[in-house]
């Protein structure tokens, strides 16, 4: 008998990985019955990740968009599946482990079956409490194996992690390529290798389409055994997203496998929908490079989602790092020569700092590195003469393991600096803070909510969620949607970039001071120099004295405070944004001369 292979719609990720937003609850809802009219999925992925930030950020209570959204879809028999990050739960920082465990029993009220829980190190310490915890709420608990090509992550190097979180009592497997670079004949041989030792665990494929490798892929780990693939649709399907479900079935049904029939109606009527979504105002941070593939990606290895961001980082460069080159007498470089010079930069650096799979954070911390010593080396300064603090906490080991070794360089820079290496269990590091929360709910007068779902957001997201709950955040971001608007001159019709680069000419500005740094903004956001000021703040003036590792001021993210670490001390030869502007990533803020 064929066997047959289900679909799971990643419907948040299809949005998370073109933009900065995900539809609000009430576009979710009126989705719903076509995704379920098209009658070929079997899950759904409704939440997780970025989903309740987002739904803070709109100003809206992000507990009440996942009721009503896996409402109609439980109802119809789909399961529904969310994302968590381990030990940084659904956040960019670690969380302690009482959070952790509420999260999961709140997740489990609100409609979500199913826990999807990766380790950006996959370090099995970090999925015991997801394992544990999604069991106890009464979750499937499914470890995502963070996937990457390396001489350090061979098949018998996930079959350990396997073993691990299956003695933790994991239901399931994903094999999460979230760089779209798994080798499509390694990760059969992943498959089989995982089915063969128990077969009684599922398997679901989750694989980007950046480089070209995910329906290759796809049919391998098929033919290998897996029981699930993650697949997309359009407008939103392909480019650096996922593949299409129309192609993929098709696929699948010519090698003999058991696939459900698609309702075209409804497909259309999805895809009109998301289509009118980005319509209306969604499609205003969405990249439109997003909606292209490159085979670039593989030999760096960076998920596909970070391309924009990444060229971004570039252009902000490109003016002071040309104006040193031109102190130097020597050529100016075109964007496309800066891309080609920091992806070899990504290739030297990433085994040096111990093969980190490259996901979120750790593809942020290795391309930031890699960044800053291709910076640093055009400026006639030694390579890793900038490392950030948070890529220190991965390097030092109070992340988790690092799978492969460190380069002796980083080893010796390390004690040069004093510091101390860890393998603690990573968890032990956050000690329980929900009795500081309830108080504070308390203090407040806030109700805990039902299924105590407002206590965990207050401690999941304290500072997005005091903001939704002040109503500021529905302020900014209907003032950021209409600032958009008001550029565009017209409604959207088109995919647009998340945000433009200021009108100021960075490249004069630092030709006025050769041999200056840049200042940038670490994330997109709004630039605080000061935070929690109850009147106007000004930036600080040319000639402020700076000190490298000490913030020069903050970027108020969807996420949370992002520091802003100049590179280098000195001082302030030229300051170009102001307290409260919105800043892209890597927009540069400010000029120091060393």
């Amino acid at each position: 008998m064929a066997k047959e292979i289900k679909f799971s719609l990643v419907y948040r990720d299809m949005w998370q990985s073109s933009g900065k937003y995900v539809p609000r609850v009430d576009q979710l809802e009126e989705v719903a019955p076509a995704i379920i009219d098209m009658g070929c999925f079997d899950r759904v992925e409704t939440n997780g990740g970025a989903f309740e930030q987002v739904n803070l950020l709109f100003g809206e209570n992000p507990n009440v968009a996942v009721r009503r959204w896996t409402a109609p879809l439980r109802k119809a028999g789909l399961q529904t599946h969310m994302l968590e990050r381990g030990l940084n739960g659904l956040r960019m920082n670690p969380v302690p482990a009482d959070v952790r465990e509420l999260m999961f029993k709140v997740k489990k009220a609100q409609g979500t079956d199913i826990a999807r829980s990766f380790c950006g190190l996959n370090d099995h310490r970090n999925l015991r409490g997801s394992v544990e915890g999604a069991k106890k709420a009464g979750m499937l608990s499914q470890v995502a194996l963070s996937i990457t090509s390396s001489p350090v992550h061979t098949v018998g190097y996930y079959l350990d992690i396997v073993d691990k979180v299956v003695q933790y009592g994991a239901d399931e497997i994903c094999l999460k390529d979230m760089a779209g670079i798994g080798r499509p004949t390694f990760l059969a041989q992943l498959t089989s290798g995982i089915k063969k030792k128990y077969p009684q665990i599922k398997v679901q494929y989750h694989g980007h389409t950046g480089p070209g490798f995910s329906p290759a892929s796809m049919l391998e780990v098929a033919r290998a055994g897996a029981d699930y693939l993650d697949v997309a649709v359009e407008p939103l399907s392909w480019g650096k997203v996922h593949p299409d479900v129309i192609t993929i079935r098709e696929m699948l049904r010519a090698d003999g496998f058991l696939v459900k029939d698609i309702n075209m109606d409804a497909y259309m009527e999805v895809r009109r929908l998301t289509q009118k979504f980005i319509d209306d105002f969604l499609g205003y941070w969405i990249n439109p490079s997003n909606s292209k593939m490159t085979s670039l990606l593989v030999g760096c290895g960076l998920p596909g989602g970070m391309m924009g961001s990444m060229m971004a980082d570039l252009k902000g460069f490109q003016g002071a790092i040309n104006a040193t080159q031109r102190s130097h007498g020597r050529p100016e470089m075109s964007l496309d020569t800066l891309m080609v010079k920091l992806f070899s930069e990504v290739e030297y650096v990433w085994p040096r700092l111990g093969y980190p799979p490259l996901v979120t954070p750790f593809s942020q911390y290795v391309k930031n590195t890699a960044l800053m010593n291709l910076l640093n080396m055009l400026s006639d300064k030694p390579r890793w003469s900038t490392i950030d603090k948070d890529t220190w906490g991965m390097i030092l080991g109070d992340m988790g393991r690092l799978p492969g070794p460190l380069a002796p360089e980083i080893i010796e820079l390390a004690k040069e600096k004093g510091f101390e290496f860890t393998d603690k269990n990573p968890q032990d590091n956050y000690p329980d803070e929900l009795p500081r929360f309830r108080q504070m709910m308390r203090e407040e007068g806030w109700d805990e909510g039902q299924d105590e779902e407002e206590l965990f957001e207050f401690a999941m997201h304290e500072r997005q969620y005091r903001d939704y709950r002040s109503g500021i955040a529905k302020e900014r971001f209907n003032k950021e949607l209409a600032d958009l608007k008001a550029k565009a001159g017209a409604p959207v019709v088109l995919v647009r970039p998340v945000v433009e680069m200021p009108s100021i000419d960075i490249e004069k500005l630092t030709a006025e001071f050769p041999g200056a740094i840049a200042v940038q903004a670490p994330a997109a956001g709004e630039l605080l120099y000061e935070v929690d000021v109850d009147g106007p703040s000004s930036a600080p003036v040319a000639g402020t004295a700076v000190k490298a590792g000490v913030p020069l001021g903050y970027v108020q993210t969807r996420y949370g405070l992002e520091e802003i670490i100049p590179a280098a001390d000195g001082r302030l030869a030229a300051v170009v944004a102001r307290q409260g502007q919105k800043v892209a990533k890597s927009e540069i803020i400010a000029l120091l001369i060393p």
